[in-house]
């Protein structure tokens, strides 16, 4: 059966995913990208599937949210889910990967399909035919204001933030300890740098008073609560950051044998070891800021940065009120995929880009769209973000809270109810899976 072409604007992460899927099933592609000739404020390179915040995919355990998703995304052949398990390093029980070699597997997929043409260029008109914009948050001015015109509705938004990234040759490992969280000192995944309490507090003070891009003191509901900036959680209060990112929980400082008052945790940026982000400490203070406070870190006085940390404002629409179920555009060939349809994250990104892939490729081949089980953590995602009920609509990361509750009234720990909630949501879509011999190759 030959297939009407499909356009998708965007190479990231839902962009990607979902050419390779619609090629994958016979469907031609053009893939727009618009970088290197027109750059994003975030992006970095020209590369397909670039990473801008972290480099990290989140938890693989499979009784977490995140690590239910990926799981999930694996069992209906997710091609960017390989490519990070293939691009991985070693970050303890989360899925971090090389930013460079992930991006170098996602270009090497989308070249080795002949259906997919690559163009770069600029997609400022929407296409006529089916389509599916997958453009991101910080899509073009123009094509942002024809998707809302589009779509109608409000546009709204919020603003991301992203870690520094630092040269590991330049940190003083006489300091710094490799240790996971309640694991053998030396071994483990991350670099750990200890703080007492009077450097905490004296790097803490220096963090909430230093200058920022945005000057303006942010609201809460400007700011999505995963990527808060480091300096607005210390804000909050004195002890703010030794509950959070800089917890000292599960570590032991060689140098004393006792657990330190704060740690700043680093986490490799590649397979080679040889940059590091700071976890958690996604900023929007001015370069030469971040220098001189970050430094105040024990066993990073000499650090030097390959990356400072960035703030922008992300868009996104009103999903649940202007988008149907299968993200489509009611009325049109036009679907959205990726974090403009407020559906926050890496794993996030590659699922919405799937689905699109999914139920475009339906609608050409006249088949039954795309039904998730709501018990799934895929499932329950779309569901929120297409719900109509839902009243001010924000980014979402998947999580229990929204998947629908265990039907049994059995009381269970928090540990056990999440295990169940997994053994649920793989149960049904593998049963679904089964069922739609149709859609999955």
């Amino acid at each position: 059966m030959a297939f009407e072409r499909v356009t998708v604007i965007g190479g990231g992460l839902a962009g990607s995913e979902c050419a390779c899927q619609l090629a994958d099933r016979g469907v031609a592609v053009r893939l727009f990208e618009m970088r290197p000739s027109q750059m994003s404020p975030a992006h970095h390179t020209d590369h397909l599937a670039e990473l801008v915040c972290s480099n990290s995919f989140k938890s693989t355990r499979p009784d977490s949210a995140a690590g239910l998703l990926k799981q999930e995304l694996r069992s209906m052949g997710s091609v960017l889910m390989s490519c990070a398990d293939r691009a991985a390093v070693p970050a303890g029980g989360a899925l971090a990967v090389d930013r460079g070699k992930f991006s170098q597997e996602v270009e090497a997929e989308v070249e080795s399909r002949p259906l997919i043409e690559v163009v770069r260029e600029e997609a400022i008109d929407i296409p006529n035919g089916p389509a599916v914009i997958a453009a991101g948050p910080l899509c073009s001015p123009s094509l942002s204001q024809r998707v809302l015109s589009l779509v109608g509705g409000d546009a709204l938004s919020f603003f991301d933030a992203a870690a520094p990234i630092v040269d590991a040759s330049t940190l003083d490992m006489d300091v710094l300890f490799t240790q996971s969280r309640y694991g053998e000192e030396g071994t483990g995944d991350y670099l750990n740098a200890p703080l007492n309490r009077e450097e905490y507090e004296a790097f803490i003070e220096a963090l909430v008073s230093a200058e920022r891009v945005v000057l303006k003191d942010f609201e809460r509901k400007d700011l999505f609560q995963a990527c808060q900036p480091a300096e607005e959680v210390a804000r909050t209060g004195i002890d703010a950051i030794r509950f959070g990112a800089m917890k000292p929980v599960g570590l032991t400082d060689p140098r004393t044998g006792k657990r330190p008052w704060a740690a700043v945790q680093l986490r490799a940026e590649n397979a080679d070891h040889s940059a590091y982000n700071l976890v958690g400490f996604q900023t929007n203070l001015t370069f030469g800021e971040q220098k001189r406070v970050f430094r105040m870190i024990p066993g990073l006085e000499n650090a030097e940065f390959f990356r400072y940390g960035v703030m922008h404002r992300n868009t996104f629409v009103d999903s649940p009120h202007v988008l149907d179920r299968s993200f489509c555009v009611p009325g049109t060939s036009v679907r959205l995929a990726g974090q403009i349809t407020g559906t926050e994250g890496y794993a996030e990104a590659v699922a919405s880009g799937l689905l699109a892939a999914l139920n475009t490729y339906a609608d050409l081949a006249g088949l039954p769209r795309v039904e998730l089980p709501r018990t799934s953590a895929f499932g329950s995602l779309v569901a929120y973000a297409t719900d109509p009920a839902t009243q001010g609509y924000q980014p979402m990361h998947v999580n229990f809270g929204i998947i629908l509750p265990l039907e049994d009234g059995k009381r269970r720990s928090k540990r056990d109810r999440y295990a169940a909630y997994a053994e649920r949501a793989t149960r049904d879509l593998s049963a679904y899976i089964k069922n739609r011999g149709d859609l999955f190759c």
